[in-house]
């Protein structure tokens, strides 16, 4: 399938790549909010909604809207496990110039997709982010900080939020809130497999996302900011507990080791691994001292979630050099 976009002289074509597993009632919000996207005449978008092998009433659902806006709502079942081969298989489904990307959990507002996608019908920008937010203000417990330097909001939900001003971004950008120019993936391939979440939790569920950013603006592409396409995303009242937060921050250690050798994959890569190696074994202890010592409850909590990073990065170190080793004989 040719990913080179349509000519100049035809409407830009959008499609919207909603990735959902087993999240019925919070979908039909998301889609009421994206049937209601105001976008200018000339332009064909779509919300193309990926089941990957949902065991509730997510068909149903969909199927609802794709009756009631038959030009704007398709469904697609990838029954093969991983949000990243759901994500490819929609990217591979789509006939659009422009892809963007969003979650089942939250709610737009009306020009987001318009407001995310207007620059790049050219070629200037790769890529584009939007400003995601909550819906409503939230109380964190006590030992948990959402700003300053022990501040976790961006753990409770996909936050982002660069500013009130179109820029660059030096940052890579979130999967709650993102666009790219679909030729962008034949050239620089497709989400990785081996990040994202999975149902089993074998692989780390994060920077499926972020690291296809990080490639694009590593190989020099421009990814741009629109503070007006906005996204509201809610705090889901699991993720504001001890037990999620320290997990989330071990698959992060562990995302991050993963996300590094895919990069470097060679003896140069196993270089920067032994160096990362090294530095666990001085991170570990110092970070142990500190979380073990701190009187303030934000620090303390914030310090214990740096040394559950680093055994995640442990773990991760001591698989790929299992893997490694098992390669060679």
């Amino acid at each position: 399938m040719s990913l080179i976009p349509s000519s100049p002289n035809e409407p830009m074509k959008i499609t919207v790549i909603l990735c959902t597993y087993n999240r019925c009632r919070t979908l039909s919000k998301a889609l009421s909010s994206l049937a209601a996207s105001v976008l200018p005449d000339s332009v064909s978008w779509e919300v193309l909604v990926i089941d990957n092998n949902s065991h509730d009433q997510t068909r149903e659902v969909v199927q609802e809207f794709c009756n009631q806006y038959p030009d704007h709502f398709r469904y697609l079942l990838v029954s093969q496990s991983g949000k990243s081969f759901a994500l490819n298989a929609g990217i591979r489904a789509s006939q659009a110039d422009v892809l963007a990307f969003t979650d089942d959990d939250i709610t737009v507002d009306p020009y987001w997709l318009r407001n995310l996608t207007q620059n790049l019908s050219g070629e200037e920008w790769a890529g584009a982010a939007g400003k995601t937010i909550l819906p409503h203000p939230f109380s964190p417990p006590t030992w948990l900080a959402l700003d300053g330097p022990y501040g976790m909001a961006g753990i409770l939900a996909p936050l982002f939020d660069r500013g009130d001003s179109p820029r660059e971004l030096d940052w890579a950008p979130f999967g709650a809130n993102m666009a790219y120019r679909k030729m962008m993936f034949e050239k620089y391939g497709f989400f990785r497999t081996d990040l994202g979440p999975t149902p089993d939790g074998q692989i780390p569920r994060f920077n499926e996302d972020t690291e296809f950013g990080r490639r694009l603006m590593s190989a020099g592409e421009r990814l741009s900011y629109e503070p007006s396409a906005i996204v509201y995303h809610p705090i889901h009242e699991e993720r504001s507990g001890k037990d999620y937060i320290l997990s989330w921050w071990f698959d992060f250690g562990r995302a991050g080791v993963r996300e590094e050798a895919g990069h470097t994959g060679t003896e140069a890569g196993w270089q920067r691994m032994a160096q990362t190696t090294r530095a666990v074994l001085v991170v570990l202890p110092r970070m142990t001292l500190k979380w073990l010592l701190a009187f303030n409850p934000k620090r303390r909590f914030y310090c214990k979630c740096l040394v559950w990073k680093t055994l995640g990065q442990v773990l991760e170190i001591r698989r790929l050099s299992s893997s490694e080793g098992a390669t060679r004989s």
